[in-house]
């Protein structure tokens, strides 16, 4: 499998977000399948931690890029440091996590850069990479989404609405790569056990320590080896069962009646917004 990957989606992958979680799961998965990796995210010291790893043990290429990927000239400056790679394989994981919360409570800047991380910067990477790959006729791209894409729910607004746009804008994608050799995949995601998780779950007090994993959470690495195996095969995975059950019951009560069993479940969780 290896070989028939590298000739795929090679010789070079990158990986937006590629520090802790699904983005270093993605960088370790990709490295076992024989890619080269640029990581890409804002802590050098933690991105060389990662690529020293997958160099040792995979004996791949790196390229490590420590730069703030939502400003607004960050294309400009990615594509000046690795403009001389072939990227065959593109990963984002670089988007706003879900934060809880009033939408006329909240501050119009916060949410306004939550919809260029998780909405703007995935169509430009997809329009620069993608073009290339479609070009070239062959390559791979991972997109990603989340539970909350299914149906809007109070203290989520901004957040669900980008994650719904990143479903769409991916799944129409796929429709027009796969015709040009370009396989595209977007994942939906429930509670996964990231640093991020942990973190929210402490200051929440559902968990204890940073070192605890979050009970039915799913582990940063099933993720990438869902996506990886399924790649190619289908346009959308839902990487949880759970998320792959609820997901077909609340799309066979019609959306009037499933916004309603969310809002109620949402504050069930998180009390009257």
């Amino acid at each position: 499998m290896p070989d028939n990957f590298v000739q795929t989606y090679g010789p070079w992958a990158l990986v937006l977000g590629a520090s802790e979680g699904v983005g270093s799961a993605f960088v370790e998965a990709l490295a076992a399948r024989q890619l080269n990796v640029a990581l890409v995210s804002r802590r050098q010291s933690v991105l060389d931690e990662v690529a020293q790893g997958i160099q040792t043990r995979f004996g791949v290429q790196t390229r490590t890029i420590a730069m703030d990927l939502f400003d607004h000239n960050a294309m400009e400056v990615l594509l000046g440091k690795i403009g001389d790679l072939e990227i065959g394989f593109l990963v984002n994981c670089a988007g706003g996590d879900a934060a809880y919360g009033p939408f006329l409570e909240r501050e119009l800047n916060n949410d306004e850069a939550l919809l260029f991380r998780n909405c703007t910067l995935l169509m430009r990477v997809c329009h620069h990479f993608g073009r290339q790959m479609a070009e070239r006729g062959r390559g791979g791209i991972v997109t990603m989404s989340s539970g909350a894409a299914v149906a809007g729910a109070p203290g989520l607004a901004t957040y669900a609405g980008s994650k719904a746009f990143d479903l769409l804008f991916s799944e129409a994608l796929w429709g027009e790569l796969k015709p040009k050799g370009v396989d595209l995949i977007c994942v939906m995601l429930a509670d996964t056990d990231t640093p991020t998780l942990r973190a929210q779950m402490v200051m929440r007090g559902k968990l204890k320590s940073l070192d605890e994993s979050p009970k039915g959470a799913t582990p940063p690495e099933q993720v990438a080896e869902e996506a990886l195996r399924y790649i190619g095969k289908q346009p959308t995975r839902i990487i949880s069962r759970k998320l792959r059950v609820g997901s077909r019951l609340l799309g066979l009560m019609g959306r009037n009646r499933a916004v309603s069993v969310m809002t109620a479940a949402a504050k069930k969780i998180m009390g009257d917004q």
